[in-house]
C-alpha cells in the first residue's frame, strides 16, 4: 500500500463551520443515542456491563478511606494555627513570618497535585497514593525533629508535596466508581475531610501544643499518617478506568492491593469476563500540563475563578482568627484551637446536606427530561444542563456566605460576647463548605476523562489565591480591622457571583464545543495513524 492509496481510505469529516450555542440545551434532545467516540459518553452505550463491579458498601468505604486520606492536606495546613505564637517565640522570629510557612504550603499545595493528578490518570491512583504518604511521613519526622526556621519553611513545603495530591486523588476516586446520578452523595465525604480540617486542626494543634509541646503536632501526624497508609496499602484497589476498566480487569502488580486480588479471584470463579471495551476509551497518554489546560478551558476557567475566590475569603478568616482571638479576647492556644470547632460543625453539616441535593436537583432535572436514571450506569450529560443542576443553588448561598462573614467580622471586631461571632462562624463556615461542594462536584462533572487532573486544576487554582489571601490578611487585619475585611471578602463573592449565572446560561454551548473540536482532533488523528501506516508498508 502507498501513500496515495492510504489517502483515498480516509474520511474526510465534512465541511461544517464550529459554533456556540448561547441557547440552553433542547430538552427534545435528550433521548438522542451518543457515539461511542464521545467523550461524554464515559460507559459505552448499550453496554450491559455496570460501570462499577464494587457494591455500594464497598464504594462507601472506598470513598470514606480516600476522604481519609485527603484530609492531611488541609489537616497539616491548620493544625498549628493555635501554635502560631508559640511557633514565633521559639524561633525568634514574628508572626508575619511564621504566616509565611503557610503561604509557602499552599502554593505546593497548588502546584504538587497538577504532576500527581497526571500520572495517577496514566499510572494509576494507588501507586500515588503511596508515594503521596512516604514523602508526607518523611517530612513529618523531619518536622519533629528540626531546629531552626529555615528547616520549619523549607520541610513545610515538603509536606505539602506530600499530601495535597491526596486531594486530587479522592476526587479522581469517585469519579473512577460513581457516576454523575449519585455523585453529589460521594463527594460529600471527599469534601468533608477538605473542609474539617481547617477548623478542627487547630483544635487537635492547640492540645497538643499545650500539654506535649509544638513538635508533638508533627509526631502525630505521622502516627495518623502511618496508620492510613497501612489501610490503604492492604484495602484500597486500583480504580482509575485507564488501567482496570471498571475494575473487572487485573491491574499491575503495583496497582494490587488484597482486596482487589480478592475480588478479581472471585470474578474469574463466576465467569464474569473484563470491560475491555471502557478501558480504551482512555487510550490518550495523560499530559502533566492538562491541568493547566483545564484551568484554562472557558468554562471550566470560569468555575475554578470562582472557586478560588471563595477559597481564598474562607482561608482569610481562617488564618487571622488566631491573632483575633488572643487580641481581643486574650485567648490561649487551647481557647483559640476549641474557637474552631463551630467552623468544623458547619462544614460537617454542609458536607452531608448539600451531597444530597445535589443528587436530589440531578435527579429532578432527570425527571423533567425524560432521562432514565442508573446509579451503576454512567449517563451521557451532552443534552442534559449539568450546569444548572450542579450552581443553581450556589447563587444564592454565595450572598448568605457573605451576609454572614460581615456579621462575623463586625462581632469580633466590637468585642462582642464569644458566643455570638462563633455562632456566625458556624452559619458562613455552612455556606462556604455548600458552594464550594456545588462548585468541586461541577469541576469534576466537566472533565470525567482527566477527574484527577481537574481536581489539581480547582486545587492549583483555589490555593495559589488562597496563598495570597493568607499573605496579605495579618497587614489588611492590621490596618482595617476584621469588620471591614469581612466586608472585602464578601464583596468578592457577591462581585463575582454572576460568572455563575454566566456558566448556567452559557456552559452548555461551551461544552459543546469544546465536544467538537475534541471530535475533529480524533478524526485527524486516526486519518494521521492511517497516513503513517501506509506510508511505512
Amino acid at each position: 500500500m502507498n501513500s496515495s492509496q492510504a489517502e483515498s481510505q480516509l474520511q474526510t469529516p465534512p465541511n461544517e463551520e464550529m459554533s456556540v450555542s448561547l441557547e440552553p440545551e433542547r430538552t427534545d434532545e435528550v433521548n438522542e443515542k451518543t457515539p461511542e467516540t464521545d467523550p461524554e459518553s464515559i460507559a459505552i452505550a448499550g453496554s450491559v456491563q455496570d460501570f462499577s463491579i464494587y457494591n455500594k458498601t464497598e464504594k462507601l468505604f472506598f470513598v470514606i478511606l480516600a476522604g481519609l486520606a485527603a484530609l492531611f492536606s488541609p489537616l497539616s495546613a491548620n493544625i498549628y494555627y493555635s501554635a502560631l505564637n508559640t511557633l514565633a517565640t521559639e524561633f525568634h522570629t514574628s508572626l508575619s513570618n511564621i504566616n509565611l510557612t503557610i503561604t509557602t504550603y499552599l502554593i505546593l499545595q497548588g502546584l504538587a497535585p497538577t504532576i500527581v493528578g497526571s500520572l495517577s490518570d496514566d499510572l494509576g491512583r494507588r501507586p500515588m497514593y503511596l508515594a503521596c504518604f512516604i514523602i508526607y511521613i518523611g517530612a513529618n519526622i523531619g518536622l519533629a525533629l528540626q531546629k531552626s526556621y529555615a528547616g520549619l519553611l523549607i520541610l513545610r513545603m515538603l509536606q505539602s508535596s506530600g499530601s495535597s495530591g491526596t486531594v486530587a486523588l479522592a476526587n479522581a476516586l469517585v469519579s473512577d466508581i460513581v457516576t454523575s446520578a449519585e455523585r453529589g452523595s460521594y463527594i460529600s465525604y471527599v469534601s468533608m475531610g477538605a473542609l474539617v480540617g481547617p477548623s478542627f486542626g487547630p483544635v487537635i494543634g492547640g492540645l497538643l501544643d499545650k500539654y506535649l509541646g509544638w513538635r508533638s503536632i508533627f509526631w502525630f501526624l505521622t502516627i495518623f499518617a502511618g496508620v492510613t497508609f497501612i489501610v490503604i496499602l492492604v484495602f484500597l484497589p486500583e480504580t482509575c478506568r485507564k488501567v482496570v476498566s471498571n475494575g473487572s480487569i487485573a491491574p499491575p502488580i503495583w496497582n494490587t492491593s488484597v482486596l482487589s486480588y480478592w475480588h478479581l479471584r472471585k470474578q474469574r470463579k463466576a465467569g464474569i469476563e473484563p470491560n475491555y471495551g471502557a478501558k480504551n476509551q482512555f487510550r490518550r497518554r495523560a499530559s502533566p500540563i492538562q491541568s493547566f489546560y483545564i484551568l484554562f478551558d472557558k468554562e471550566s476557567g470560569f468555575v475554578l475563578l470562582y472557586a478560588a475566590f471563595f477559597f481564598t475569603g474562607f482561608y482569610m478568616v481562617q488564618t487571622g482568627l488566631p491573632g483575633l482571638l488572643q487580641d481581643q479576647y486574650g485567648y490561649s492556644p487551647l481557647d483559640i484551637g476549641l474557637c474552631y470547632i463551630p467552623g468544623g460543625l458547619g462544614s460537617m453539616s454542609a458536607s452531608f446536606a448539600m451531597g444530597r441535593f445535589l443528587d436530589f436537583n440531578f435527579r429532578r432535572h432527570a425527571r423533567r427530561l425524560g432521562m432514565e436514571i442508573s446509579n451503576n450506569r454512567q449517563q451521557d450529560l451532552r443534552h442534559f444542563p449539568i450546569e444548572q443542576a450542579r450552581l443553581e443553588i450556589v447563587f444564592p448561598l454565595a450572598y448568605a456566605a457573605g451576609a454572614t462573614v460581615i456579621i462575623f467580622g463586625w462581632l469580633v471586631e466590637k468585642k462582642i460576647f464569644i458566643a455570638a461571632p462563633l455562632i456566625f462562624l458556624f452559619l458562613s463556615t455552612f455556606f462556604i463548605s455548600c458552594s464550594f461542594q456545588g462548585l468541586s462536584t461541577l469541576i469534576v462533572d466537566l472533565n470525567r476523562e482527566n477527574p484527577s487532573s481537574a481536581t489539581a486544576a480547582m486545587n492549583m487554582a483555589r490555593c495559589l489565591l488562597g496563598a495570597a489571601g493568607t499573605a496579605v490578611v495579618v497587614p489588611m487585619l492590621n490596618a482595617i480591622g476584621m469588620g471591614w475585611v469581612g466586608v472585602f471578602v464578601a464583596g468578592m463573592w457577591v462581585i463575582l457571583s454572576p460568572i455563575v449565572l454566566f456558566v448556567i446560561r452559557w456552559g452548555p454551548g461551551w461544552r459543546e464545543e469544546k465536544r467538537q473540536k475534541l471530535e475533529v482532533k480524533k478524526e485527524e488523528e486516526r486519518n494521521r495513524a492511517i497516513l503513517d501506516q501506509g506510508a511505512n508498508v
